[in-house]
């Protein structure tokens, strides 16, 4: 290992250290006012957005991802995205057409942008397996609002 590559190393494990928020669970917890159930899905979103801060968040163009297919653990394809919307509670959710043959009698669900992954020309889904698909409510638009094509969000990285 040279020297250059060693200060660089040091020096992005040092900057990874610092980045880690001490309370972050906890501050978005409020103390009151929430049940168990509540209290339960909070902690969820935490957790998926904690994940996906680790695995490198890259800016990627709304319209790069609309038509790419979403893959489970065994390379399969789930769907493809239809489109990327905000939803009222200002998350970023992809909607995937799953189920059917051939594009005939899939339904539209919706997709967390924490719980996917980029790899390539495609999409991973890792942190959200088939069976979650399978079960996940057909999407319904309910004042969700879809984001242009020129937008830019940020998606994990994935690796096989």
């Amino acid at each position: 290992m040279t020297l250059r590559m060693a200060v660089l190393t040091c020096a992005v494990g040092t900057m990874l250290m610092a980045a880690r928020p001490a309370a972050l669970a906890q501050a978005m917890i409020p103390p009151t006012g929430m049940g168990a159930e509540d209290k339960a899905m909070a902690e969820a979103n935490t957790a998926a957005a904690e994940r996906m801060r680790r695995r490198f968040p890259q800016p990627v163009r709304v319209g790069d991802l609309v038509g790419l297919p979403v893959l489970d653990d065994g390379a399969r394809t789930l769907g493809y995205v239809e489109r990327v919307v905000r939803t009222r509670e200002n998350r970023i959710v992809l909607i995937v057409g799953y189920g059917g043959l051939f594009g005939w009698g899939e339904r539209p669900v919706a997709v967390p942008i924490e719980v996917v992954g980029i790899l390539g020309r495609q999409l991973a889904s890792l942190d959200m397996p088939r069976s979650d698909y399978a079960a996940a409510p057909t999407w319904q638009d309910t004042g969700a609002t879809a984001l242009s094509d020129s937008d830019s969000i940020s998606v994990a990285l994935a690796r096989r």
